[in-house]
């Protein structure tokens, strides 16, 4: 059994369903600290995090991820208990197998690896750790960054583990993320009887030309690495449950995935215009944990990943900017290159997650060799 794959199964063996650590960390702590790393747990509520550094030298080639993992969903339609790791047909399965279990492993056995190889290496090896990114995410690495931030501390190349791939471990990398900016807009009419329309304002019709304009608006063209700015309706919630009572609000549930085009401010206050151009009279509220944008383009970090990507894979890796949000957008406030490279992203948050046993090594030579580039070439 290889080192990353045993590592790997005890980590699966801890259920620690966000926010519960159940222990990884002090277990990724254990293999850390006879490398010479300086261990600084924090704590906020009920979320552990660690943070991690050997070296007090630039560069600071940090690796980041989360030890908790998603509910199982129904235990009986998993062929075999999601918490006991069970190796069938080279691949690995158990709840976080792939997200991101495999990677925190591959994390460890890489730098073990390098470590021992370059003792004396130049710059310095991190790892940024939470038990809170699949949950809300306030208590987590946005913690841990602004305790960094506190000290003026910042990171130079920041790789998360989280599941990339599609096809081939390897073929992606993330190098930026969609910004994410939520809210909830109540509009606001006058309730009353259906069968007089004098008497009342019916703020659903009342919303609905308003609703058309902000579907249709294109609110940025993209750019290269990103998509246009989207803006979905999530959920409408109005009426008070009988037919015969025209309703006093209407509650919308709103998202904007943006790219790099378009600012939160500038967001807002377009939307905000269109509220206003037909005259609506609301409330709006702004979710507090929406993220930003970051994105990086090829430099160091993307040139040394791919680089180590092709040499252990043969694959020409590419660029992506696709999906949801991940705590990458947080670690960008300090980090001026931060990429996303993980195992195959398909069973992820499913029943019978898995991962195949012989991706577990590769993704450690590939973050292996990318220290090498990095710190010791």
């Amino acid at each position: 059994m290889s080192s990353t794959l045993e590592l790997t199964k005890q980590l699966i063996a801890r259920r620690s369903l966000t926010p519960n650590d159940a222990g990884c960390l002090d277990l990724m702590a254990s293999r850390l600290a006879p490398l010479d790393f300086n261990l600084e747990k924090m704590r906020h509520g009920e979320v552990d995090n660690l943070w991690a550094r050997r070296g007090s030298a630039a560069p600071i080639v940090c690796f980041a991820g989360h030890t908790d993992v998603v509910p199982t969903g129904p235990v009986e339609r998993w062929d075999s208990d999601p918490f006991t790791p069970t190796v069938r047909d080279g691949m690995l399965y158990g709840r976080g197998a792939s997200d991101m279990k495999g990677s925190l492993a591959a994390f460890v056995t890489a730098i073990e690896k390098f470590t021992a190889e370059h003792p004396g290496h130049k710059g310095s090896i991190a790892l940024l750790l939470t038990s809170d990114e699949e949950g809300i995410a306030v208590d987590g690495t946005v913690r841990v960054v602004e305790a960094l931030k506190a000290r003026q501390q910042t990171i130079d190349y920041c790789i998360v583990g989280e599941p990339t791939s599609v096809s081939k471990t390897g073929d992606t990398i993330k190098n930026g993320r969609r910004g994410s900016l939520s809210g909830t807009l109540i509009v606001k009419g006058v309730q009353g009887h259906i069968a007089y329309p004098h008497l009342v304002k019916n703020p659903i019709h009342m919303a609905a030309p308003a609703i058309a304009e902000l579907a249709a608006t294109v609110w940025d063209e993209g750019n290269e690495y990103f998509p246009p700015t989207s803006f979905q309706i999530s959920n409408i919630k109005g009426g008070t449950g009988a037919t015969n009572v025209v309703p006093g609000t209407v509650e919308l549930l709103f998202n904007f995935r943006h790219s790099t085009a378009s600012s939160v401010a500038s967001l807002k206050s377009r939307f905000i215009a269109i509220l206003d151009k037909h005259k609506l009279a609301y409330d709006l509220e702004w979710e507090n944990s929406s993220g930003k944008p970051y994105l990086t383009p090829r430099g160091d970090l993307v040139d040394a990943v791919a680089a180590a990507i092709k040499q252990v894979t043969g694959l020409d890796t590419e660029l992506s900017t696709s999906g949801g949000t991940s705590d990458g957008r947080f670690i960008a406030d300090i980090c001026p290159q931060v990429i996303e490279l993980g195992p195959l992203n398909a069973t992820i948050h499913k029943v019978n997650e898995s991962v195949a046993v012989a991706d577990l090594d590769a993704l450690s030579e590939i973050y292996y060799l990318t220290l090498r580039k990095l710190l010791a070439e």
